[in-house]
This record gives C-alpha cells, structure tokens and sequence, in this order.
C-alpha cells in the first residue's frame, strides 16, 4: 500500500514544473525500473522537442571522396559515434575506417596509425571496453577472384590513439571463417558458426579480451538444440542470453530463432506459437539481414527472403516471446528520397510540370515555398492546395550493417536493388516501455491463492483445488456453469435451512447484488483429477501453461490428460497449446506409448499423427521390432499394418483453425458486463458506485491487496481517489480497463488524471504512467486543449496547464 507521504510525493512530481514550453511530438526514452511497485522510478511531464517514437530518419550518406558505397562491413557504436570497416564497393574488397559522428551528422575518415587488417568483408567487429575488435572474413582479390581464402586473426582497434594491432595467441585457433557470428559476453569474445570456404559451420569458440599476454582460444563444448551450421546471420545478446535467428543453412534454411544461455552453454529453439499469442507470424526466412537488441527487444531489419528484399522492421519480445511488425511513425515521410537527392535543377522543371498538368485542367498555381535542408537536398515543395513530401524510410536491402547508440538504431549500406552498393545512414528510434504484467500479476494470483473464493472437488478421490471465481468465470463457460450450478445449490440449501440468501443487495450499489457466498463455494468436476486440472487452471490465469520436460513419456501423458479436459471444457487455445507439444514430443522411444493413450482417451487428432508418424519409411521397421509394439492392443496393430498397406489419401481442411479467446479478450469483454453477477466490491467515484471484484483488482494493485487483506470494508464500498483528487468518471473507466486487461490506450484528458496513479495504486511498474506521459506530450491540440486545462486545474498539474495556457493565447482564434 502507498502512505500518505508517498501519495503527497507522487502529487508534488505531477505538478512540479519541468522542461520548457517548446512545441512537443513526443515522450523521449526514460530508463524503467521494472521491479517492484515500491522502487517504481516517477515520470515528469516534458514537453519537448523529442524524437517522435518509431521514426525512421535519413542522415547524410556517405560522400564518395570520404568512403566508397559498400555492403558486407560491420558497423559498431562507441560512444556518439558509428564506426564503418571493410566490405565490398562491388569491385574491390576495403580495409577504411570510417567515422559518423551522430550528433552533428557528419562523415570523416578515422585516424589510424599501426597496421591496419588486410582488406576484407563478411567479417564480425565488436566493441569491447574502449577498443574494436576485428575477427576473420574474406580476404583477396575479389576483381580478378585470385588469392581468395578466409582469415582467423584477431585484430584491435583502440579509439582512444587510432593504434591498430594484431593479436597473436598460443594454442589452437579457430578454423578460418567468413559470415559467422560475433558478440562480447562476460569480458570475452564469442565466435559462432559462419563458412569456411567449403561447408557451413556450428562451431563455438571464445577468447578473453582483459589481457592479451595470457588469453587463448578456447572452443565451446555445446549442449541442447544447437543451431545448424550455417552462414550469413545476424547474433545479439539480450538478457544473458545470445539470440541468432534465419541465416544460410543450405536445405534447412528456417526461420527459427535460437538462445544460447552463456552459463550453463545450451541452446534452445524458441517455439512461438504466434497463432495462439494473437500476435504476427516470426519473419520470413532470410539472410543477410541485420538483428540489435534493444531493452527486452530484438529488432530484424533487412535481408533477402525468399528472392525478395524486404523493408519491414520486425520486433520480438524476449519476455512475451512474440513478434510483431512496427509501424513507423506518420513522420518517416518528409524528406528525399534516394532518387531526389542533390536536385536543385530539377525543382523548376518539377514545377513546371506541375503547372501544366494543372494549367490543362484550366487550374492556375502558385509556388508558396520550396525547402531544401543543408546539403542543397529537397525536402518540400509546398503549393496552394497541397505539400509534395519524399519518403525517408529505407528500402530493402542486405549485407547491411547495424549498431545501437542510446534510444536509437543505426542503420549502413548494403546492397540494394539491381546490386548496387549503398551508401546511406538512416537513423530509427526506438520505443521504451515497460513491459505488460498482466499475465504475470494473474499468474501470482494463482500461486499463492491469495482471496480464493470457491473450491473445486476433483475425480473420485475429491481432491481439492482452489481457485477465483472472477478469472475462472472470465475464461471458461463450462466451468462458469457448474460454478452457478454451485452458487444455486448454495442459495436453495440456505433459504431451506436459514429463511435467507446470502447474496445481500447493496444500498449502494443500486440493482447490483453482491455475492455473500460462504468462505469457500465447493464446486465439483467427477470428470478431472488434480494434476492436469492444475495445468489447465494454470492456463486460464496467464493464457500458457509452462511445458515440462520435451519428449519425456510421463510428461507427454500428462499433458494428454490436459488436452483430454481442453477438449471437454472447450477451450480451443488450450487444445492447440497443448496439441503443439504432444506432436512435437512424439519420438520412436514413446510414440507407441503416446498412440495407445490417444486411442484409449478417443484424442482422434492426436491417434492420427501417431499413425502417420509409425508408417513413415523411416520409422516403421524401428518400431515394429519394439517390445512395445507386441503390447499394443490387437485393434491397434492392425490399423497400423493397414495404415502402413494402404495409406489414406491426405485432405486439407480449408476451415480457419478455431484459436479461442485470449486472456485480453476475455477479461475485456468480463469487465464490459460479461462478469457483472460475480462482482463482489463496489468501488463508490464520488458518490456513484460501480460494481468490480476483489480478486481482480487485488491480483493488479498492491493497494488493493492490502485493502482487501488487512481492513475489508465490511459494506463491500471503496471510495476511490488518487491522492487528494478524484478523477472523472471516463479516467477512472480507462484504469478499471488498464487495471482488467492493461489497455493503456485512452484520450489525453484521461492519462492526466492517471499519471499518479501507478505510484498511488501500487501497480507492478510504472507502464501505465509511461503511456500516460507520451500521450500528454504528444496529443495537445486545440481541439482538446480546453478539456486538458480543465482537468491540469483540477489536479494542480501546473506545467500542464502552463503548456495548456501556451497553446489557447498562441492558438486563440483556433481554440
């Protein structure tokens, strides 16, 4: 819970002035604690000039008398600074380094002394302490193809003097490669994978890079699912994990993505399941394309799919483990594009043409403006009726190169269409907020059963699971409808023995009933025994269930049993969660084992992958000589010798797959009225109440769980306020929406009212205020302006209503 000096604190940070009165775009990146609500850092408002958010900019390319256009380089960031070496201009390899400065957007040669790395490309670089480290690549003559081979040394570039220097190390080395992968971990530089000029590579190899006097190569005894060999990918380290996604692999190209845990040294390829996770599908399968961590993010950009070159940005999420698409800002459109640069001339022909389209239409034109930026390049041409804008985004490409500086991404050369070499900088910002806990804050809830209101008895041993009835009825209709069934059982027992309900009407609450149900409603399913009835509740609070261990038989039967309840309970999320696993656990040590269960519990799906699986040419003879084939049951055996005579002819179903509802959806549509004859709280907004359930808002707000845990109102009335003010009645909807199902989407008005919020409520991280603080700074306009100076007056938020005031005397005849 928040004490009254916390909640005066959180009062005197909204209303405290900060930043100038500039006009804003957007909130720039903030550092987020994402631990406990006590340690939540608190925002202040800022208005501005940001970078907008998701905004891809173009900087000045590279000028030919400064570096050649090129692709196959690295880039790597120290400090404000990209630092460009080797590649390919598409005639001949380089050994340049080249220097962008990001803050005055200016290109240079850096200055080198010592001897430099012979010319080279499909190199990796990385930046360690204040050093580049360069390791192996392509080396030759690629114009007349002679002395072509590829390299293992080891080269360090200190940024400090510009001395270039050649590690020699004792011991074995790694095999000489090309396209590989690099990072540094833990004071030391891993070497992964790449080609070594006949086949592809997995290999793993390290070196410590504190002292170059006592370091040796070391090779990497790797366990778990280890990538296959391959080439021409991306690696990034993200939370103490090494991430590589796509790449060269011959036949087996995929479009996997691989962690490798630097500590215990396994690796594991991470399902994604987008379908169930309503997220986008993981990017095409590629190569050359350039992947950077960021926060808990991992951004691909780039690369050849499938004889195409994409532009899209895509994103994974470390924590979700999702992927989506960003889209960029409405702002990545206005300036030249590649093919107006330097164009000058072309602006009267530009205009002339113009004039005569229109003039043929009898329209007469008038030039307002032409806008060039500094290097003479047009960045707009502004006439009576419209602006003619040149997109900045970049166009697809590969063997490009990408490194992070700050809250931003940078992005080099390349090889673009027709196999021209590329000599562009573009610049994307990226977005900082703290992830969603939602999941989290309702797996916790499930956990440690905290305010459990209802009580299932299981199988015929009447085992006892306990549970929510809010999230339970939220989520599932089979067992929302036994819970009633209950409920009734409850309510006839109670009017026969006692002449009274115990479900009470609430003078405050209007028409709106208040369960008064006994301590523990007892509900009970004859159909489930605890342990798979666990998993699916499991599910039900954080919309996964967590996957034991792959392929093991008694781990395969239990989820059998899940998916058994899934099918039962209709919940088709569930079923495919839990589909995906068992299909994907089925090996020749346990699919007879995993058959014979699905016949005997009629998993009709499920017995017709372990048949298909059994007949292939490669498993058959395998497995009919196994002791357990001769334990099969007669029925069984016999439909797999026919099966394996006469296989059936493969239909494809063209019915979409039936995914279900997510947590989101559910609890979206449970606040919105599917869940209002379980409300058991009724919060009072100045007097008028609104109906709500405990466990809900105690699993999401730590002052809530306090309330509810220390001092329950005994007439079931909160009165709600965030510190000495009371928000308006839409601002303490769009919590009660954040709060449910962690929408932060809401008009600026709102997020004014919210901003303290997080801090007052005790809400997992401060996600919510973060929203709240970019759509203050981004979405004052004269249309609103009014009703965001009413509510800054309100909840003396004097930089606001300061910035308000700004906008209504400059603005005047507008607003």
């Amino acid at each position: 819970s928040c004490s009254p000096d916390r909640q005066a604190w959180a009062m005197a940070a909204i209303a405290a002035p900060a930043g100038g009165a500039g006009r804003s775009k957007v909130a720039p990146s903030v550092d987020f604690d994402h631990s406990c609500s006590d340690s939540v850092e608190y925002l202040t408002l800022n208005f501005g000039p940001f970078e907008t958010v998701h905004r891809w900019r173009r900087l000045p390319p590279c000028d030919e008398f400064v570096g050649a256009r090129r692709s196959k380089h690295t880039v790597v960031a120290y400090r404000d600074a990209i630092y460009v070496f080797g590649g390919d201009n598409g005639k001949t390899m380089l050994s340049d380094l080249l220097r962008f400065d990001v803050k005055d957007c200016s290109w240079c040669r850096a200055f080198t002394t010592g001897t430099p790395p012979a010319p080279r490309y499909h190199h990796s670089a990385v930046v360690y302490g204040s050093s580049m480290f360069v390791f192996g690549g392509y080396t030759g003559d690629i114009y007349s193809n002679s002395n072509l081979k590829n390299k293992n040394d080891l080269f360090e570039y200190k940024f400090a003097t510009g001395q270039w220097t050649e590690w020699k190390t004792e011991g074995r080395l790694p095999v000489a490669r090309s396209a590989h992968g690099a990072t540094v971990y833990s004071d030391k530089l891993w070497i992964f994978a790449g080609y070594d000029g006949n086949a592809r590579l997995n290999d793993m190899w390290t070196i410590g890079l504190q002292d170059r006097e006592l370091t040796c190569w070391e090779e990497i005894e790797q366990s778990g699912e280890i990538p296959p060999s391959c080439c021409n990918f991306p690696v990034a380290v993200c939370k103490d994990k090494m991430f590589v996604f796509s790449g060269q692999s011959g036949a087996k190209i995929t479009n996997n993505l691989f962690q490798f845990e630097f500590k215990e040294k396994i690796w594991t390829r991470i399902p994604t399941e987008h379908l169930l996770r309503g997220s986008p599908p993981p990017p095409q399968r590629r190569y050359g394309h350039t992947m950077v961590a960021f926060d808990r993010h991992l951004y691909v950009f780039g690369g050849a799919a499938d004889n195409t070159l994409p532009n899209e940005l895509h994103c994974y999420d470390v924590d979700s483990q999702t992927w989506e698409v960003i889209q960029p800002s409405p702002d990545s459109e206005v300036k030249p594009s590649d093919f107006i640069s330097n164009c000058r001339a072309l602006v009267p022909w530009l205009i002339q043409t113009i004039t005569k389209e229109k003039s043929s239409l009898q329209h007469s034109i008038e030039i307002v403006g032409v806008e060039y930026d500094v290097t003479g390049k047009l960045l707009f041409i502004t006439l009576p009726f419209f602006v003619l804008f040149f997109p900045q985004l970049p166009s697809g490409r590969l063997f490009h190169a990408a490194a992070v500086i700050s809250d931003a991404m940078y992005i080099f050369g390349g090889t673009v269409d027709n196999n021209i070499r590329s000599g562009e900088m573009y610049r994307f910002q990226f977005s900082c907020y703290p992830k969603c806990t939602l999941h989290e804050d309702y797996g916790r809830l499930w956990e440690n059963r905290q305010f459990s209101d209802l009580e299932f008895v299981l199988g015929e041993k009447e085992e006892r699971v306990r549970g929510h009835t809010a999230i339970v009825t939220a989520r599932c209709k089979w067992l929302k409808k036994k819970i009633m069934h209950a409920r009734e059982r409850v309510k006839q027992q109670d009017i026969e023995e006692e002449g009274h309900s115990t479900c009470q009407k609430e003078g405050a609450g209007g028409s709106v009933k208040l369960c008064r149900l006994q301590p523990l409603l007892e509900v009970p399913i004859r159909e489930a025994e605890a342990q798979p009835f666990e998993v699916l509740m499991q599910f039900l609070y954080t919309d996964k269930i967590k996957y034991p261990r792959k392929g093991h038989v008694q781990d395969v039967l239990l989820i059998m049993d899940v998916y058994k309840l899934a099918l039962n309970f209709k919940l088709s999320r569930l079923e495919q969660l839990c589909l995906q696993y068992i299909e994907a656990s089925v090996d020749l040590q346990n699919v007879l084992i995993v058959c014979e269960n699905a016949n005997k519990l009629q998993l009709d799906q499920l017995k017709e992958h372990c048949l298909n699986f059994v007949v292939k040419e490669s498993h058959f003879n395998q497995v009919i000589m196994m002791k357990e084939f001769e334990h099969l049951s007669s029925s069984l055996i016999v439909e797999i010798v026919r099966r394996k005579q006469q296989p059936p002819v493969r239909t494809h179903s063209d019915q979409p797959l039936d995914i279900g509802t997510s947590l989101i959806q559910d609890m979206k549509a449970y606040l919105e009225g599917a869940g209002t004859e379980f409300c058991d709280i009724i919060l009072l907004l100045d007097g008028h109440p609104r109906p709500a359930h405990k466990a809900i808002l105690a699993a999401r707000s730590s002052y809530f769980e306090a309330m509810f845990r220390s001092f329950m109102p005994e007439d079931g009335q909160v009165n709600i306020s965030i510190g000495e003010m009371v928000p308006s009645k839409q601002a303490f909807e769009s919590m009660l929406r954040y709060i449910y199902y962690g929408e932060v989407n809401m008009p600026p008005e709102d997020s004014l009212y919210l901003f303290a919020a997080p801090y007052y409520y005790g809400f997992s991280n401060n996600r919510l205020q973060a929203y709240c603080k970019q759509n203050l700074e981004m979405n004052v306009t004269v249309e609103n302006v009014l009703q965001i100076l009413e509510a800054a007056d309100k909840t003396q938020a004097l930089d606001m209503k300061r910035h308000c005031l700004h906008i209504i005397v400059h603005q005047f005849t507008k607003v």
